[in-house]
């Protein structure tokens, strides 16, 4: 089926009580791994794209690719550009064919992230876009992300009812405790914060930094209004784990369909993981 907004199924997964997986593409085998992990699930499913992984694949293909993918999967499939830095950027991916877009304002003040997130919802919802906004600061490194966890700040209740009532953003990124990239130890998640922001507002709750996280904490996220959650990180270990074996092995080894291919089914069982986890699986 063609690419669709997040919205053909994150107020389905909010009111039902699961979420649904934002996987991010990097390459080819990503890509594949990750429609054939939702096509054997029956699960709805993210295709994130942040601006380093556009940049090294070029806006076309990641579009051409995932549009594709969509096309031959009876599963929804959103395309999404993750942490849109601009307004321009934002507009060239939306012009580009992407579904849904985020726009990450989080490192600006509060006026200024609701002015420019309600410029860009404003843009999307007018050619059937949906938009992810972001309120509070998460740390860690992932692409062009770098915050040091003395500068990540957590999400106020009230500021992310004044947001969401604002900007009409469809989803709402807000920081809990997780952190982007891998962690040092285990993440203190305030599930308390969850738990009102998302009785307060209307618009899916977003957690990122969903890799590495325990799954009980997952499962007690989820259960407080979590209903869309974002993983690379481990996709990415699972693919450098498999490749570095192989080659380790295989000195010789010049042919990268010998280990790409491998990789690309660990990156499958891994979403497939997910997935169950998240409760998203048969929900398609």
């Amino acid at each position: 089926m063609p690419l669709v907004s997040m919205n053909a199924f994150l107020p389905r997964a909010k009111k039902e009580g699961f979420a649904v997986g934002q996987f991010n593409i990097n390459n080819l085998e990503f890509v594949q791994a990750i429609i054939e992990a939702g096509k054997e699930e029956r699960s709805p499913l993210i295709f994130g794209a942040s601006e380093g992984a556009i940049r090294y694949m070029g806006l076309k293909n990641v579009v051409a690719l995932s549009k594709v993918a969509a096309e031959e999967a009876d599963v929804p499939v959103a395309l999404h550009l993750d942490h849109g830095s601009s307004f321009e950027v934002v507009m060239q991916c939306i012009q580009a064919g992407f579904s849904s877009v985020m726009f990450d304002g989080s490192h600006y003040p509060l006026e200024e992230n609701i002015r420019l997130t309600k410029k860009v919802v404003e843009a999307a919802h007018s050619v059937g876009v949906s938009v992810e906004g972001e309120l509070g600061t998460i740390g860690g490194v992932e692409d062009d992300l770098d915050v040091k966890d003395e500068d990540a700040s957590l999400a106020k209740p009230e500021e992310a009812l004044r947001f969401w009532k604002e900007t009409n953003v469809d989803a709402l990124a807000i920081a809990v405790g997780t952190a982007h990239g891998l962690y040092k130890g285990e993440p203190k998640i305030h599930y308390d914060i969850i738990e009102e922001v998302a009785g307060l507002i209307e618009a899916p709750i977003v957690l990122h930094g969903g890799s590495g996280v325990p799954d009980e904490a997952i499962r007690i996220a989820v259960s407080k209004g979590v209903a869309k959650i974002n993983v690379n990180t481990e996709n990415q270990v699972a693919m450098g784990k498999v490749v570095r074996e192989l080659l380790d092995k295989n000195p010789d080894m010049i042919d990268p369909r010998k280990y790409l291919g491998p990789a690309r089914e660990a990156i499958k069982e891994t979403v497939k993981g997910k997935m169950r986890l998240f409760g998203s699986s048969g929900k398609a």
